[in-house]
């Protein structure tokens, strides 16, 4: 299999044939992602590759790129149209709430480059951080735990714990208390079956 892939990678087949893996995948996401069923999203979401615990809950999403570097934390909950693009891995911390249309980058073009090309890292949201709706998260970047990210922001850098940031790019804006104890050991929602 090996001399398989290594003849394959230097004909002009192996850019094609990563190309078309990658585009499976990325419909595959689009489909699992719009499926009217808490459960079966979940499910479709393990299949591929996404680490989500039990009581986590996934809403319907807009795009999801690389499930198989994305783990979701008990308790966690990743609301509706959100962007997780797990290329170079996010992972997101216990008792979370992403509201809607939520998007993490964690690749994007390097403006300076030449050639346009990408750079990027991994993000880590912390415990119990609360990301508002529509927020951004860019590529690298780490969010406390417990902190808050308010509505429309762009966030460019950390953000230290029990901190609340916003605006573009985010700033702090206010302290959260550190005497945070939720848990939310049954992520189940009041929300009609089919979100």
């Amino acid at each position: 299999m090996a001399n398989l892939k290594s003849a394959l990678k230097s004909t002009s087949i192996w850019p094609k044939l990563r190309g078309a893996r990658s585009g499976a995948a990325f419909a595959a996401g689009e489909v699992v992602g719009s499926i009217p069923s808490g459960a079966l999203r979940t499910l479709g979401a393990k299949l591929m590759g996404m680490k989500v615990a039990p009581t986590a809950k996934l809403y319907r999403w807009r795009e999801v790129r690389d499930a198989q570097n994305i783990s979701v934390g008990a308790g966690s909950i990743i609301g509706m149209w959100a962007t997780l693009d797990g290329r170079e891995g996010i992972t997101i911390g216990k008792n979370v709430n992403f509201s809607s249309e939520v998007a993490l980058w964690t690749l994007q073009h390097d403006y300076n480059s030449p050639c346009f090309a990408t750079s990027g890292g991994p993000i880590v949201i912390g415990d119990r951080a609360w990301i508002s709706f529509r927020a951004t998260i860019l590529p690298g970047v780490t969010i406390g735990e417990g902190a808050v990210v308010a509505a429309n922001s762009v966030v460019t850098k950390d953000v230290a714990p029990y901190t609340v940031v916003g605006g573009i790019p985010a700033k702090k804006i206010g302290q959260r208390t550190a005497d945070l104890t939720y848990e939310w050991t049954n992520a189940r929602s009041h929300a009609p079956w089919f979100i």
